[in-house]
């Protein structure tokens, strides 16, 4: 007697689920001119492979910002893996020849690159971004989630609210307190040792009143 054929099992059903958690960015942005248009091109949510993610003002800009001070291409988010690590690791790298961007407390000028921690404080061209890592094991792609805050983020004692603050005279930081990239051995993408300037501490003002977006 032949034996009874077996009802077709969708292949999905069969295999079991290969899928990896995708590491989450949760983004606030804040700018002092409230001014709408300046995030309109903002989106809620964002995945994105392992190339860097590009901020700034261009048409190319994955985070597209609506401020005639910001350059093209100003800052990106880069991931990496850390050596012997699992999990997307990420730098900030300042991108603009004309603008500084100031990160947990240094100062990054044109092609310099700080390693990112799990809450990172980060000011350019007056916008204040408060960047959260939420770790997931997905070595091939994140997600960013843009929040809109209505208050302020960080708190710079004597900053302005723009770049020019970083021209002032500052006390240099002793040198525990700066920060170099590790030597990045099977990287996604190579970023070289960052050599940031120094640049006054931040501080957390309070957990912003957000306008969820995602």
């Amino acid at each position: 007697m032949a034996a009874e054929s077996q009802p077709e099992v969708p292949l999905a059903v069969r295999l079991p689920s290969t899928e990896k958690p995708l590491t989450v960015l949760h983004v606030s942005l804040y700018h002092p001119t409230q001014d709408p248009d300046t995030f309109a091109n903002v989106p809620p949510k964002l995945q994105h492979d392992t190339n860097p993610l590009l901020v700034g003002r261009g048409p190319d800009a994955h985070l597209q910002l609506r401020l005639p001070c910001l350059s093209r291409r100003h800052l990106s988010l880069e991931p990496y893996r850390e050596k012997g690590g699992t999990p997307l690791a990420f730098c900030l790298k300042a991108l603009s020849r004309k603008g500084c961007v100031w990160v947990n407390g240094l100062t990054l000028r044109f092609l310099e690159q700080v390693p990112l921690s799990v809450v990172n404080r980060v000011a350019f061209s007056g916008i204040q971004m408060v960047v959260r890592i939420e770790r997931g094991t997905s070595l091939e792609a994140f997600v960013c989630c843009f929040h809109l805050s209505s208050s302020p983020l960080i708190h710079r004692p004597q900053a302005e609210e723009t770049d020019e603050w970083e021209s002032k005279p500052q006390e240099q930081p002793p040198p525990s307190s700066g920060q170099r990239a590790p030597d990045h051995r099977g990287l996604l993408h190579g970023p070289s040792h960052p050599s940031p300037g120094g640049g006054t501490e931040t501080q957390l003002q309070k957990e912003p009143s957000e306008s969820m977006l995602c």
